[in-house]
């Protein structure tokens, strides 16, 4: 049984304000996905590293990748993130009971000794899970005005991260079956199917590169561990 990782990177990253997609975008002198393929490098569980680029994608090509030896691009990238994870699943040519780790390419800090730890809780899980963190804020649901209309109990929330690791088969089977507007990560198409992926704890560290002002705190992450 193989782990594979795979990370979506066909989007165009809007919320950035940049005409470059956010995964190229300059992070500490390389472009932001280079951080992501560097942090999957390490974790010696892994048996493939793939990306999932839009056919259409000018920029890959620009950069040098050598230096990551099991790495494999797959130009069948999607108008969504799910639609780009069921394309790179079907591309795969992976045994259906392999696991698939899906990482998103804007999570530039992941620490790889939580994959690995990851590997090892879910190994006989039925049906997999997800990196996560517990909600430490106090959540406020807004009107129209953003007007308060009352505070939600933050008891038993989880914040979503990746990794989000499940079987080949069965990821894909809830993709294809499940595809909508309400699938914004893996872990929600196994819901759909009416199954309970488990929760691992991440770290406060693992950000979502989604706003401008992110790309300078995921800097200072970065820096923080080299001293």
């Amino acid at each position: 049984m193989k782990h594979i990782a795979l990370i979506p990177a066909a989007g165009s990253g809007s919320r950035m304000a940049s005409a470059t997609p956010k995964q190229y975008l300059d992070l500490a002198g390389k472009p932001l996905i280079w951080h992501t393929l560097s942090a999957l490098a390490k974790v010696a569980e892994l048996d493939r590293i793939v990306v999932v680029i839009s056919r259409e994608d000018e920029w890959w090509d620009s950069f040098d990748w050598r230096e990551f030896k099991y790495l494999e691009v797959l130009r069948c990238g999607g108008a969504s993130r799910a639609e780009s994870v069921l394309n790179g699943l079907q591309a795969l040519q992976a045994a259906v009971d392999d696991w698939v780790l899906v990482h998103d390419a804007a999570r530039p800090c992941l620490d790889p000794a939580l994959v690995s730890q990851m590997i090892v809780v879910l190994a006989d899980h039925p049906v997999g899970g997800i990196l996560a963190v517990p909600v430490a804020d106090t959540l406020k649901l807004a009107q129209l005005g953003q007007q308060i209309v009352h505070t939600h109990p933050r008891d038993g929330l989880w914040q979503a991260q990746t990794p989000q690791m499940f079987r080949v088969a069965q990821l894909a089977q809830a993709l294809a079956t499940g595809m909508g507007p309400d699938i914004t990560d893996e872990a929600s198409a196994l819901e759909k199917l009416g199954l309970q992926p488990k929760l691992v704890m991440g770290s406060p560290w693992n950000l979502k590169v989604t706003y401008p002002q992110d790309l300078r705190l995921a800097e200072l992450i970065l820096a923080a561990r080299e001293v």
